[in-house]
């Protein structure tokens, strides 16, 4: 039950990741904290996969240890601040950065280990 938690988790870090790369594309930075939807809805799929970070374990977390897992413990604190300059360089910051690297190394770790990834037992 575990490793299928734990595939799941990973499967919405990835979907949440691919939503904001699909929102951002193409956008500047000062599009994107000026646009009200646009900027709602990256924070949320942010947040999704903060919180999904936030449970995966130590232990599963060893097994990839290029994703930058502090980082997105350190992301899911600075998006629950209210809104401030300190808030729209975290969200940039995380759209420019840290989505795309995290979706990069998944792509490795589903090559290189897809049992990480299998939604069975």
């Amino acid at each position: 039950m575990t490793h299928i938690l734990h595939s799941a988790r990973l499967g919405l870090i990835e979907q949440a990741g691919t939503a904001v790369a699909i929102l951002v594309e193409g956008l500047e930075r000062d599009e994107l904290l000026r646009s009200r939807l646009t900027r709602q809805e990256v924070l949320r799929q942010l947040n999704t996969l903060t919180h999904s970070v936030a449970q995966v374990a130590p232990a599963e977390r060893a097994h990839m240890p290029e994703l930058d897992w502090g980082t997105w413990d350190a992301m899911q604190r600075r998006l629950a601040q209210p809104a401030s300059a300190a808030l729209d360089e975290a969200l940039w910051f995380a759209c420019e950065s840290l989505v795309p690297a995290t979706l990069l190394w998944l792509r490795v770790y589903q090559q290189s280990q897809p049992e990480l990834f299998r939604m069975a037992p």
